[in-house]
């Protein structure tokens, strides 16, 4: 009885084993299955479902390796030095503009224009969402070019000694990459040439007159003589102050300087008035708060035993808020009126906003910062990224992100052994050519990844399922 008992527990036992291991089985084939057909359909309507960071970083190296083309290399140099040798101020970047449209053209790319006097707008891509734009500015400075050689400046007085010759070729680089790489895009790339960086406010005009379209995200890129030429450098939130300008006039009574007491000395007022403003940062502000206010013209009179009628002043204030920015405008109009009233004067104050815009702060946005960092990281390498400090320099791609999440970022362009170790706005500044092709792969995988992701996110893992 007691083996009869045993043998039906090892039946049983046996039986048991059996149908656990043929239910394992299905359920093996069946994911099995259901995995294949998921990468079926992922792989051919939604890539980027199946995609990683692997993908991501082969991805970039394609686009490395076409930048790296000599042909490539060689075509953006003579667009830069074109460029270079035809400098135009802001909203006169006539030439430059039709350089660009002829490029577009042999392209094959639409485009719209003029958009703000000079600038042009081109987009590549599926025509539909996600969209993202990419801004490269156009315009020269009133400089007078130092440096010799072939292709120097060709206007006398006018020089692009800010790089953004350089700019213009890296975007126009990047249409060219995206081009060859058209079908893959997931998404559609705009592509904003800018005039007036350089205190005309042209990123304002140009969203006034609709170049961002419908862009979600907006990247820009700016040569810097501070980092090595390739090394990019970045940072997330409030990275460029906003900027502002102001001048005063202080009115009294001149008369000759042997009769002060039947004068009413300006220059007096307008003393009192300069040590005044200093207090604005020195013991009106948080201390953790930068800020800048910086007086850094002074006009009065032009003879030695005359106290003059007026006295014309004037500078510039920088902030990392709006807030305080708004502060400090109001305490510069009161502090010079004030000190005048005091000093029996009259004061006018001007900050002169249709002739010099106040530029808001470049705030980066979180997401996108990453975004460039790890882009970067695939393209130049993890040692060749680097967090950059804030600065006091404003550019006007702040206001392209104060309407849409933006990210600017630096490319370094020093190189000592070809002299290109000036900063911007000198008259020595020479740029090394080889931050070129690197700044056009960069831009290009920036865009391309970006659509990539974001197709993504518009797409969830059960959407896939339901295939």
């Amino acid at each position: 009885m007691a083996n009869m008992q045993i043998a039906h527990h090892l039946t049983t036992i046996t039986i048991f084993i059996a149908l656990s291991y043929l239910l394992l089985s299905l359920n093996a084939e069946s994911e099995t299955v259901f995995s294949e057909i998921s990468k079926s359909h992922c792989a051919s309507s939604i890539p980027l479902l199946c995609t990683d960071k692997n993908s991501e970083h082969h991805t970039s190296r394609q686009i490395l390796e076409l930048a790296n083309d000599p042909n490539v290399i060689d075509w953006l140099k003579r667009i830069r030095r074109r460029i270079h040798a035809n400098p135009e101020l802001s909203y006169e970047e006539f030439e430059t503009s039709a350089l660009i449209r002829a490029e577009l053209d042999q392209m094959g790319l639409k485009y719209r224009w003029p958009v703000a006097k000079t600038g042009v707008v081109a987009s590549l891509g599926t025509g539909g969402p996600p969209f993202v734009a990419l801004r490269a500015d156009m315009d020269a400075l009133p400089i007078q070019e130092a440096v010799e050689w072939e292709f120097k400046s060709n206007v006398p007085g006018k020089m692009h000694a800010c790089g953004h010759d350089a700019h213009v070729a890296m975007l126009l680089g990047t249409a060219r990459l995206l081009k060859t790489r058209e079908k893959k895009l997931q998404g559609t790339v705009i592509l904003i040439f800018q005039p007036a960086e350089e205190g005309g406010a042209g990123a304002k005009r140009m969203i006034q007159e609709g170049a961002l379209g419908q862009a979600e995200a907006i990247f820009g890129l700016h040569v810097s003589h501070s980092y090595p030429t390739g090394k990019v450098a970045a940072r997330s939130g409030a990275w460029l102050s906003g900027s502002g300008f102001f001048k005063s006039v202080i009115t009294g009574k001149g008369g000759h300087a042997a009769f002060p007491h039947a004068t009413v000395d300006p220059i007096v007022a307008a003393s009192a008035a300069i040590l005044s403003l200093q207090h604005v940062v020195s013991q009106e502000s948080d201390p953790l708060d930068s800020q800048l206010l910086s007086v850094t013209r002074v006009h009065a009179g032009s003879a030695y035993n005359v106290i003059p009628n007026s006295v014309n002043i004037g500078g510039t204030f920088r902030a990392f808020t709006n807030e305080t920015f708004q502060m400090m405008k109001q305490r510069i109009e009161e502090i010079i009126e004030k000190q005048a009233e005091v000093h029996r004067c009259h004061a006018v104050t001007d900050f002169m906003e249709e002739e010099y815009p106040f530029y808001p702060p470049t705030v980066n946005d979180q997401q996108l910062y990453e975004h460039i960092r790890k882009v970067a990281t695939y393209i130049v390498g993890e040692e060749n990224v680097e967090v950059v400090p804030r600065a006091v320099g404003a550019e006007d791609f702040a206001f392209f992100c104060q309407v849409i999440p933006g990210a600017l970022f630096f490319i370094g362009m020093r190189n000592e052994t070809c002299g290109s170790t000036h900063t911007a706005h000198s008259p020595y500044f020479f740029l090394d050519e080889e931050v070129l092709h690197i700044g056009a792969a960069i831009q290009t995988a920036i865009a391309e990844l970006y659509l990539y992701q974001n197709t993504n996110s518009r797409v969830s893992l059960y959407d896939c399922m339901d295939m």
